[in-house]
């Protein structure tokens, strides 16, 4: 009988140590979904915050703005417009058509 209840309580205490264990770790693991759902948001609402900062600075006027101040580019306008021509293709003429 001696024998059955050492057996009994080993049992017993093994059982309550896995319990102990699997409560831990049911927490931790708990814990770690916790942190990565929030990191997973923080990530989230810093794509946004990017997406609208990229769209803010690709407005035709803010490239239109850089343009003259960093490539001092400017509009075209016939002032200041210079045609080109080609001196050996400049008097072709088509093939006229016979009735």
């Amino acid at each position: 009988m001696t024998r059955l209840n050492l057996v009994l309580l080993v049992a017993v205490m093994a059982s309550a140590l896995y319990l102990v264990h699997t409560q831990y770790e049911s927490r931790r693991l708990f814990t770690q979904l916790d942190r990565a759902v929030s990191e997973s948001r923080r990530l989230e609402t810093e794509h946004q915050r990017l997406q609208v900062e990229k769209r803010a600075q690709a407005t035709p006027l803010r490239v239109e703005k850089l343009a003259r101040a960093q490539l001092h580019m400017r509009t075209a306008t016939p002032a200041i417009t210079q045609y080109v021509a080609d001196p050996a293709g400049a008097v072709t003429s088509a093939p006229e058509s016979q009735p």
